[in-house]
């Protein structure tokens, strides 16, 4: 009798064990689906925060070559006309083309509107003047646009007599003074030249 009792108590032990066995084994299940479900939508997350970043980064690189890059060079020398009787320079002339591959440039003259988007400024010893008038034509064949294309090349001059200050004295550009020129397409980088005057003017003078 004893031993049918104790057999039937060891089987009911049993089968309790056997029963917290499964819900053990349910409920990790549940929460190893859990964590896995956390776990994959944690790293799309990552993921696509990674991507975005990595694309937004690609973009900043392209922008700053874009920028860094020349589109404008100077096309031979650098021609300063004087004036004989002041023994001043009065007028700068250079000769400016597109870069190989690069993006047109507008060159449209700055005439006194304020219409043009290639910034020209002028730095001597005395004096800075940022967004001078200057006017341009272009050299050889061209399409009839104020777009500098490649292929084109267009002369830039800047008249030293009619600065914004309006006297012919500034900037006094006479023998032995330097002037820095800075040509700013509004894509690119900035073209800048740089000259000293020899110690005697004469009407035409190649600068190199």
């Amino acid at each position: 009798m004893k031993n049918n009792i104790f057999g039937k108590f060891a089987k009911a032990v049993a089968n309790m064990h056997r029963e917290q066995r499964g819900m053990t084994g349910l409920e990790t299940a549940i929460i190893l689906i859990a964590f896995v479900t956390v776990a994959a939508v944690f790293g799309y997350a990552v993921l696509s925060a990674g991507l975005f970043s990595a694309e937004r980064g690609k973009e900043t690189v392209y922008a700053g070559l874009q920028q860094a890059k020349a589109n404008m060079e100077l096309s031979g020398s650098v021609v300063v006309k004087s004036d004989n009787v002041s023994n001043q320079a009065t007028d700068i002339l250079f000769t400016v083309r597109n870069a190989i591959a690069g993006t047109p440039i507008d060159m449209t003259a700055n005439a006194g509107g304020n219409l043009n988007r290639c910034v020209i400024s002028l730095t001597t010893a005395d004096a800075y003047y940022n967004n001078i008038e200057w006017s341009v034509a272009a050299i050889g064949a061209d399409d009839s646009d104020n777009l500098l294309e490649s292929g084109e090349q267009m002369e830039v001059t800047v008249d030293l007599t009619d600065l914004p200050s309006g006297t012919f004295a500034d900037p006094a550009l006479g023998p032995n003074d330097w002037f820095n020129i800075q040509v700013k397409p509004m894509l690119g980088s900035t073209m800048t030249i740089q000259r000293t005057l020899p110690a005697g003017l004469d009407p035409i003078m190649d600068m190199h």
